[in-house]
């Protein structure tokens, strides 16, 4: 259930969907491809976010830390719903090379290759309904233009720069 990012980067990445329903970026698969309601929701979510973070910061000064886990809204969201995450967040961090031109995504039906500013405007959709992409997954490539929302490409198992 890993996805290797490697070939033409600086730094090789192992990537771990399953992990992703826990992480901050991801994105509703409905409001994915919905450019006002995810500016909105991108915009109420830092806002909780940083409220959240000040809330934090200021109990640890009044008592020690302690681990905190999702609330049960979250939770019920979080099993309920379909997300994506952008990929461009870990290209960034691979921190491609400027020799590199396209991407081999590697699948478990074969490869296919697309343009590394394609790559660049993609989502990985990694959780389906809350639950992991298993039989067809680890994860699926949408385009953020919506035009292979009905045939995204799956099983990709590594994404090659070129």
């Amino acid at each position: 259930m890993i996805v290797q990012l490697m070939g033409n980067v600086k730094f090789p990445i192992t990537l771990d969907p399953t992990v992703w329903i826990f992480d901050d970026r991801k994105i509703l698969l409905e409001e994915a491809f919905s450019t006002e309601k995810h500016t909105e929701t991108a915009d109420s979510e830092t806002i909780k976010t940083a409220d959240r973070l000040n809330r934090e910061l200021y109990q640890q000064k009044v008592r020690p830390p302690v681990n905190k886990s999702i609330t049960k809204y979250e939770r019920e969201k979080i099993l309920k719903n379909s997300y994506v995450m952008p990929i461009h967040e870990f290209l960034d961090h691979a921190e491609i090379l400027e020799e590199a031109q396209d991407v081999t995504l590697v699948t478990k039906s074969g490869e296919k290759t697309i343009s590394l500013t394609a790559l660049h405007n993609c989502y990985l959709l990694f959780s389906v309904d809350g639950k992991p992409l298993i039989t067809d997954g680890p994860v699926h490539l949408l385009f953020k233009d919506g035009s292979n929302q009905d045939a995204p490409i799956t099983g990709i198992e590594k994404i090659i720069i070129n």
